[in-house]
C-alpha cells in the first residue's frame, strides 16, 4: 500500500480537499486503484450535530456516515462510495482508545497520546486503506490522506520562551505525531507528502511573496514531517524566479513544486496536475514507476472535455435557492455540485439566485421591506425552484410560500426532504383548505399533522439517531416524472438523513385531492416521492439525491429539474422511455411487462382500480 499525505499551511480553506480529490484523480486516471481518508481533528465524533455554519454542509454516506463535506469531493472525483471508517476524528479516536483501556485491553499501563493515541490513528489508517471504494475485489494500490486543518501558522504568544505559539496545530498534534511515525512505519517510497501552501500578491508591489509557504514549511519540518511536494495556491501562474526561491527555501525540487492557480472550474485541476506532471513527482516519490504498476499517461479526455464544455456554456437557467443558510454556499455544497452536473449535461449555465426563507415571509415585508422585495422578485425570475432540506423552525412559512408560488404558477419545483414536507403542508392548507396543517417539529400540537416524527427516532439523543444512509424507494405510479427520469426503474437507493415523515394516516386523503405519493418504502407506510401529475414538474423527494449525483452521472431528479426549467423535459423524458422494458405476446403484439416485480401485487391492483395506472399499461400479474 501507498500512502499520498496531503497537509496545508499558511491559511485554511485553500482547497486541500479539491487538491486530494484531483491528486486522486490523476493517479486513477494512470490505472491505480485509489481509496480516500479525511482527518478532522475536532472532538465531535462525526460531523452529524455541527450547524452548517460551522463546517458547511453534513455529507451522508451509503452506511450512514454523517462526515465531513471534502467526502463528498472524493465520491465526486473519483467516483467510488466510502464508509464512516473513511472520516476520522479526535473524538473517534480517543472514544477507540477509552473503549480498549475499559476492557483492559492494556493490561494496566498508563494510557497516554504517545504511544496510545498515536497507535490507533496508525493502526485506523492502515486497516482503512485495505478496504475496496471502487466495487472491485482486493486493496487499492494507494489511500490519499487529508490532514484537516492548517499546519505551520504561527501567532505571537507571550506564554512561550520563543515568543510563538503553534496556533492551528495545537488540536493537530496528535495526528501530526502519528503521521510522521507512520511514515517510518511503511518505510520510504510508501509514503508521499504533498503540502498546500499560498503564495498571496500584495496589492501595494504587485509581487507574488514566498515568505508565508517558507515559513509553513519550517513549521511543518519542526513537526518532524518534510514535504516531497508542493502545490501552491496562486491567483495567477507562479512566475520562474518565485519557484527557483521556493525550491530553494523550501528545500524540495522545482520538479516537485506545482502550481494550482485559480482556474474557471474545479475539473481543471486534475488538468492542471497532469500538464505539470505532478503525478511523475508523486509515482517518483512512491517507487511506482519502478514497480511496474503505471502502465500508462494520464487519459484525462473525459475531464478535459468536461471542464472545456464547462467553459463554453452560455446559455443560463436560472435556479432560485430557497433557505435558511444562503449566507454560506458550502451549506448546500452537493446540492451546487448535482445542479451542476445536471446543467452541464443539458448544455445550460447554470445561475443560482440564493433566496433567504426569512425574507419571502410576510413580517420580512415590514421590518425588512428592501430584503422582500429583492426576495419575491428573485423567485418570481428564476426558470426553477429548489427547497433544500434544513431544521428548524426558522423561514420555513417563506419555504411554504416558495412552494405555493411554484405550484400556483406552473413553475418547475424540486424539494429535498424538508422541502418535501413544506411541499405536502402547502397542499393540504391551501388545496384540501386544512388550515392548521404542520408538521410537528414546528408545532407539536398541529391540527391535522401532516408531517410527524419517526417512530424509530430518539428525542433525547442527536447525534446518529436520524433515518441515515441508503434506503430502497419503490415505485408505486406506473409513468410518472420520476420512474421515467431513473429510466423506468422499479426502484431506486438512495441517501437518507431525516427524523420526520408524511404522516402515512393522511396519505389516502392527499391523493383523492390529487397529490401522488409514487414513491415509497418497502413498507407501504413511509412517503418517499411526491409527484402533481397535472404540474410541469413538481416533485418532492424525502431522500437526499445530491449525494450521489456524479460530474458524467448526474442525479435524475436533478436533470429532471433542470430540463424542465430549460424547456427540455419531454425530449429528457422520451428519451428515458426507450430504456422501457417490452415482451412480446403470441398474437405478435407488444405490450409491456410487468414493471414493478418488487411492488405488491396487491398494491399494483389498488393503484390501477383509483386510477393510478393509465389504460392500455398491460401489467401482468
Amino acid at each position: 500500500m501507498k500512502y499520498v499525505l496531503v497537509t496545508g499551511g499558511v491559511v485554511s480553506g485553500l482547497g486541500k480537499g479539491v487538491t486530494a480529490s484531483s491528486i486522486g484523480v490523476v493517479l486513477k486516471a494512470c490505472g491505480l486503484r485509489v481509496t480516500t481518508i479525511k482527518i478532522d481533528p475536532y472532538l465531535n465524533t462525526d460531523a452529524g450535530t455541527m450547524s452548517p455554519f460551522e463546517h458547511g454542509e453534513v455529507f451522508v454516506l451509503d452506511d450512514g456516515g454523517e462526515v465531513d463535506l471534502d467526502l463528498g469531493n472524493y465520491e465526486r472525483f473519483l467516483d467510488i462510495k466510502l464508509t464512516r471508517d473513511n472520516n476520522i476524528t479526535t473524538g473517534k479516536i480517543y472514544q477507540a482508545v477509552i473503549n480498549k483501556e475499559r476492557r483492559g485491553d492494556y493490561l494496566g499501563k498508563t494510557v497516554q497520546v504517545v504511544p496510545h493515541i498515536t497507535d490507533e490513528i496508525q493502526d485506523w489508517i492502515e486497516r482503512v486503506a485495505m478496504n475496496p471504494v471502487d466495487g472491485k475485489e482486493g486493496p487499492p494500490d494507494v489511500c490519499v490522506i487529508e490532514l484537516g486543518g492548517t499546519i505551520g501558522d504561527k501567532i505571537f504568544s507571550p506564554h512561550n520562551d520563543s515568543g510563538i505559539l503553534d496556533a492551528g496545530d495545537i488540536e493537530s498534534m496528535p495526528f501530526v505525531e502519528a503521521l510522521g511515525q507512520f511514515s517510518y512505519r511503511v518505510g520510504p517510497g510508501n509514503f508521499c507528502l504533498v503540502h498546500v501552501s499560498l503564495v498571496p500578491v500584495l496589492n501595494v508591489v504587485g509581487e507574488q511573496k514566498t515568505k508565508p509557504t517558507q515559513h509553513s514549511v519550517r513549521g511543518l519540518r519542526r513537526l518532524g514531517l518534510a514535504p516531497d511536494v508542493l502545490a501552491c495556491r496562486s491567483t495567477e501562474p507562479l512566475e520562474e524566479h518565485v519557484e527557483v526561491k521556493l525550491s530553494q527555501f523550501c528545500h524540495v525540487p522545482i520538479s516537485n513544486i506545482v502550481n494550482l492557480h485559480d482556474v474557471t472550474n474545479i475539473w481543471h485541476i486534475p488538468l492542471l496536475l497532469r500538464d505539470q506532471k505532478a503525478h511523475e513527482a508523486i509515482l517518483k516519490v512512491l517507487e511506482l514507476q519502478y514497480a511496474g504498476k503505471v502502465p500508462r499517461e494520464p487519459k484525462l479526455a473525459e475531464w478535459t472535455e468536461r471542464a472545456t464544455k464547462f467553459d463554453k456554456l452560455k446559455t443560463p437557467v436560472n435556479i432560485a435557492m430557497v433557505g435558511k443558510y444562503t449566507g454560506l454556499s458550502d451549506s448546500y455544497l452537493s446540492v451546487l455540485k448535482a445542479l451542476l452536473h445536471a446543467s452541464v449535461a443539458m448544455e445550460r449555465k447554470l445561475v443560482v439566485d440564493w433566496v433567504p426563507s426569512c425574507d419571502l415571509e410576510d413580517s420580512s415585508a415590514r421590518e425588512n421591506p428592501e430584503a422582500h422585495k429583492k426576495a419575491w422578485k428573485l423567485l418570481k425570475g428564476a426558470d426553477g425552484i429548489l427547497v433544500p432540506g434544513g431544521f428548524g423552525d426558522r423561514g420555513v412559512q417563506g419555504k411554504i410560500l416558495a412552494a405555493k408560488y411554484a405550484r400556483e404558477n406552473n413553475v418547475p419545483y424540486l424539494g429535498i426532504c424538508l422541502g418535501m414536507q413544506i411541499a405536502v403542508i402547502e397542499f393540504a392548507r391551501s388545496i384540501m383548505k386544512l388550515c392548521g396543517a404542520n408538521s410537528t417539529e414546528f408545532d407539536p400540537t398541529a391540527t391535522p399533522p401532516c408531517v410527524i416524527f419517526m417512530p424509530e427516532g430518539s428525542k433525547t439523543h442527536m447525534g446518529a439517531t436520524m433515518r441515515l444512509g441508503s434506503r430502497r424507494t419503490y415505485f408505486h405510479v406506473h409513468g410518472c416524472k420520476s420512474a421515467r427520469l431513473y429510466g423506468n426503474a422499479t426502484s431506486v437507493d438512495e441517501r437518507h438523513r431525516h427524523r420526520y415523515e408524511v404522516n402515512p394516516d393522511m396519505v389516502p386523503d392527499f391523493e383523492r385531492a390529487g397529490l401522488q405519493f409514487v414513491g415509497k418504502d418497502e413498507s407501504e407506510r413511509r412517503m418517499e416521492i411526491i409527484e402533481l401529475p397535472s404540474h410541469k414538474f413538481f416533485i418532492g423527494a424525502q431522500f437526499h439525491p445530491e449525494f450521489k449525483s456524479r460530474p458524467g452521472k448526474p442525479s435524475p431528479l436533478f436533470l429532471g429539474l433542470i430540463a424542465a426549467a430549460s424547456g427540455q423535459l419531454e425530449p429528457l423524458l422520451q428519451r428515458s422511455c426507450s430504456n422501457l422494458t417490452k415482451t412480446h405476446t403470441n398474437n405478435g403484439k407488444v405490450q409491456i411487462r410487468k414493471l414493478y416485480p418488487t411492488v405488491p401485487v396487491k398494491s399494483q391492483l389498488n393503484s390501477l382500480v383509483n386510477g393510478y395506472y393509465p389504460n392500455g399499461t398491460g401489467i401482468h400479474t
